[in-house]
This record gives C-alpha cells, sequence and structure tokens, in this order.
C-alpha cells in the first residue's frame, strides 16, 4: 500500500513552510499526486524524492527556474545529487574550522596581551561573514514559518461581522 502526505506534514518532514510548498506547486515545480475528496494536496515517494532533487539543487544556488528546467530533462540523479550535497557539506565544515582556526588565534594573542592586526581582524570578519550567511536563512525561514502560522490562525479563526 503506497503511503501519502498532506502538505503541513511535507512542510514538518524538511522544514520548509506550507506557503513554499504551495508556491512551488503554483509554479510547476513540485505539483501534488493526488488530492483528498476535499482538495487538500497529497504526496508520494517519488515526489518525496523529487522533493530533495529540488532542495539539493536550490541549495547548490541553483535559482528555482533553472532548478525546473533540469529536473524536466531528467536531469542528476539522486546519486550525483547527494555527491554535490557532500561536497558543499565539506566545503562548510571546511569554513567553519578556518573560522575556528582564526578565533583560536585571535584569542592566544589576547591571553599573551598583544593586540590583533587590521589584517588579523579583517580575516576574522571574512571567516564571520561566511559562516554568518547560514544563520540569516535560517531566521528569514522561522519568519516565514512564523508567518504561516498566523496566516492559518487567521483563516480559522471565526469572522466576528
Amino acid at each position: 500500500m503506497e503511503r501519502y502526505w498532506k502538505v503541513g506534514e511535507i512542510a514538518k518532514l524538511t522544514g520548509l513552510t506550507i506557503r513554499t510548498l504551495r508556491y512551488y506547486d503554483q509554479i510547476g515545480l513540485f505539483p501534488p499526486s493526488g488530492q483528498t475528496e476535499s482538495g487538500h494536496r497529497l504526496y508520494d515517494e517519488a515526489d518525496l524524492s523529487r522533493l530533495h532533487r529540488i532542495l539539493a539543487l536550490k541549495e547548490l544556488g541553483l535559482p528555482l527556474e533553472e532548478i525546473q528546467s533540469v529536473l524536466g530533462r531528467d536531469g542528476p540523479d539522486l546519486q550525483e545529487i547527494v555527491g554535490a550535497q557532500i561536497d558543499r557539506l565539506k566545503g562548510k565544515i571546511r569554513i567553519q574550522q578556518q573560522l575556528l582556526s582564526e578565533l583560536e588565534q585571535a584569542a592566544d594573542l589576547m591571553r599573551q596581551r598583544e593586540k590583533l592586526t587590521v589584517d588579523d581582524l579583517a580575516k576574522l570578519l571574512g571567516m564571520m561573514k561566511q559562516s554568518h550567511e547560514k544563520y540569516f536563512w535560517e531566521r528569514r525561514t522561522h519568519a516565514e514559518r512564523s508567518l504561516d502560522r498566523l496566516g492559518e490562525w487567521l483563516a480559522e479563526a471565526p469572522d466576528d461581522k
């Protein structure tokens, strides 16, 4: 028996907002395989595999239009995408390790009561910038989820007119 997931379940599973999933459906990037009698979107395992490809390609920096084009022409298989994700993650880890090393060097200098040079500070700030890009992306995603919850609450609220 095949299993199906509703849009809210997919949102919880992936961390995406319901609004994002509906938008992906609207532009034809991630349409559901079916619908309930009441019109709720239903997604199957093949849909989840497609969503993984979408998110992996998005994480690699491709715009949605290009992702749609790649997936439309039987683009990379799951193994290629997972390999690309591994490479990207290794790059992120490398950046975090560099930042850790720079921070440790700065801490050592300060413990020795030495001043950090302008070059030391510039290098440290550059590493911090790379590291903080992920933080701001996560904050934006959290804000989108909050707006989705507010929208759902407003849609369910009784009309007092």
